[in-house]
């Protein structure tokens, strides 16, 4: 779900600009006007990454989806140059350090320095290094498959084949298979994860930071700790409605999986129909609260439309076709609902007045999985040249997961058509969680109503079952994300800072996934696993705050466009889908990009500068009190796990 930020590297769909140093430009230097001011060093720096960047992507793209030794080998050295040009703006920009300047090119050499996910050691053979680790990490999670058997026998299965299993299987030990199964295949990234983390540690601290995970936290126009701070606030808001949602599914689960359903009193990590327990959507035939209030089978109806589209295909074909046509016509119908499904996605955006999406959008965008080669199905925006060449990277599949996906990484694309005349250091979100709130608040406003406007649900009654299944649909994403959002990135600021040692990685990552989330393995998960590196964002370095952000500033956006579109009733009903008002209000705010603080963009929006929860308790106040009363006489909540973080011996 994460968007390809302006300065991305190809080992990450989000990082951005390397903050590394070398020793300051001399002044010999032909690279450095002589007499350059602050404000000609940034529109030099504006012009050279513009420049630049078409390359770099062009490589990136290439290695994520047309993953082989000679594309990694194009990214890695693409990396290269670019850091080491990266190495040399942030050592020029030195020079202007408690000068007088101009407070758009303050804030731009403000970014600059900060605005990074990877910095670089300052020694070439390091940074090259570095290079290569994290091309090749991106690269084994792609290529990553889970195989069983032997010579003709064997059997190989990737990603989505896996998650397909846990999607729809009800199986306990077929689920449990798959699970290990794609776990087994971040086992040899472990050794390359501890060196990178090395580096990385290496570059932030020539920066001035202890490390790279207080680096991180230095982005958001506030210091490391008050962000800190500010998230643990958040999730003191909402953790009392997690709570409540994690008793009634486990309560659901027992019942479903008689002495399996719960490992004591923690969700089994293989039963929750995700990958990595961060959504439950996919249990909604055991966790619908009402079976006979309307049905909101999203994926069965976008099943249906697919299999209505290979017939379709079938028919005109002329004769029986053999085995090579058959498949070739089932590719092509595949090609049909994602694209069908794209274009719906699309029409939301440009029914509240925003363009349509380029014709080089569908020509060059990956939206199913070739047949022919491995790439990284993760799905991914990307701006290819920071003007017009936007594109999205799926594996699509006819299931309302990636339908709403589908609609997420839109919204990145949209925030980059927005922001597009914006000077190429400003071309990103305010700050990275709004990057990852534009599309989830489209989401938001896809609402029983919308969909059955569209021909994926029944009409809904207007009754409380109803009300209650609709709740609980959109909460199943929404609410379930919360504590996975904070957790991934609480396990790398404790890697990075050393409180969590290589020899703890597994067991840490394990604690914190059942302090924060209430969740558990199976089976004990002892060091010679490195389950971390089984979530694409851990082997690709990108942050993961950001989402956990997303999660709160949608309810507020969301909030903010029902106000703007004139809406009067409860929240959960609204869908602004068709109103220009709206959508002349968000495409403003979409406009601004990085050039200002969050905190006048979040305000200009929404008249609050800070991050609150508040929508999200009202958007789902009819579903807590529906849980609590549900929930009343069971021991909810679950044991609190070992110190999540372990000191060095």
């Amino acid at each position: 779900m994460n968007p390809r930020r302006l300065w991305v590297l190809a080992i990450a769909a989000c990082l951005a600009l390397s903050a590394c140093k070398r020793e300051a430009a001399p002044a010999t230097d032909p690279s450095v006007p002589e007499n350059e001011t602050a404000d000609e060093f940034i529109a030099r720096v504006n012009d050279e990454l513009r420049a630049m960047y078409p390359e770099l992507s062009a490589a990136q793209w290439l290695s994520s989806t047309y993953i082989n030794d000679d594309s990694q080998l194009l990214a890695a050295k693409a990396n290269e140059r670019w850091l080491t040009a990266l190495n040399g703006w942030i050592a020029q920009a030195r020079r202007f350090e408690g000068q007088d300047m101009s407070p758009a090119t303050a804030r731009a050499i403000n970014l600059l320095k900060l605005s990074t996910a990877m910095p670089a050691p300052r020694d070439p053979e390091r940074l090259a290094e570095l290079t290569r680790i994290a091309t090749r990490m991106e690269g084994m999670y792609g290529a990553g498959a889970y195989c069983v058997g032997e010579g003709e026998d064997e059997r190989c299965r990737q990603l989505g084949e896996l998650e397909e299993v846990l999607r729809s299987s009800r199986d306990h030990d077929e689920q449990l298979d798959a699970w290990r199964g794609w776990h087994s295949i971040a086992q040899p990234m472990r050794k390359d994860y501890v060196r990178f983390v090395e580096l990385v540690n290496e570059g932030a601290r020539d920066m001035g930071f202890a490390d790279a995970g207080e680096m991180w936290r230095s982005g958001y126009d506030m210091s490391p700790g008050e962000i800190a701070a500010e998230t643990d606030r958040l999730w003191g808001q909402v953790k009392p409605l997690y709570e409540q949602l994690h008793c009634y599914a486990r309560t659901r689960l027992e019942a479903e999986y008689p002495d399996r359903g719960s490992i004591d009193g923690l969700l089994p990590a293989h039963l929750m129909g995700n990958m990595w327990q961060q959504d439950w959507s996919n249990l909604w035939d055991i966790l619908q609260p009402y079976g006979n209030a309307g049905s909101l089978d999203v994926s069965g109806a976008l099943d249906a439309r697919f299999r209505e589209g290979l017939n379709r295909r079938l028919a005109a074909a002329q004769g029986l076709p053999d085995a090579a046509a058959r498949v070739e016509i089932d590719r092509r119908a595949q090609a049909d609902i994602a694209a069908s499904m794209t274009r719906r996605a699309e029409d939301f955006y440009t029914s509240l007045g925003m363009p349509e999406l380029p014709a080089s959008f569908w020509e060059k965008s990956m939206l199913i999985k070739p047949r022919d080669r491995d790439v990284v199905c993760h799905a991914s925006a990307w701006p290819m040249d920071m003007a017009d060449d936007v594109r999205i990277k799926m594996c699509i599949q006819p299931n309302e997961e990636d339908f709403t996906t589908v609609y997420h990484e839109l919204g990145h694309v949209y925030y980059y058509m927005a922001y597009k005349d914006q000077p190429p250091l400003f071309q990103n979100g305010a700050h990275d969680g709004f990057h990852e709130a534009i599309g989830d608040t489209i989401v938001l406003a896809m609402t029983p109503q919308y969909l059955s406007t569209i021909g994926l649900v029944e009409e809904q009654q207007q009754s409380q079952a109803a009300l209650i299944n609709s709740q609980m649909r959109m909460a199943l994403s929404k609410v379930a994300f919360l504590p996975f959002g904070l957790m991934i990135d609480r396990w790398r600021w404790g890697v990075f800072d050393g409180s969590i040692p290589p020899e703890h990685y597994n067991s840490a990552w394990w604690n914190l996934k059942a302090q924060y989330q209430g969740v558990a393995p199976m089976e004990a998960r002892g060091e010679e696993f490195f389950d971390p590196g089984a979530k694409y964002h851990v082997p690709g370095n990108t942050p993961y705050t950001r989402y956990f952000l997303s999660h709160i500033l949608q309810f507020q956006f969301y909030k903010a466009l029902c106000d703007a579109s004139g809406f009067d009733g409860p929240l959960y009903e609204c869908s602004f889908y068709g109103d220009e008002a709206a959508g002349e209000k968000f495409w403003s705010m979409l406009g601004k990009g990085a050039s200002q603080p969050w905190q006048q963009t979040l305000e200009e929006l929404t008249g609050t500068r800070s991050m609150d929860a508040a929508a999200v308790l009202e958007y789902f106040a009819p579903l807590q009190a529906w849980l609590e009363s549900q929930n009343e006489g069971q021991a909810c909540g679950w044991p609190a796990p070992a110190p999540a973080t372990a000191q060095t011996p």
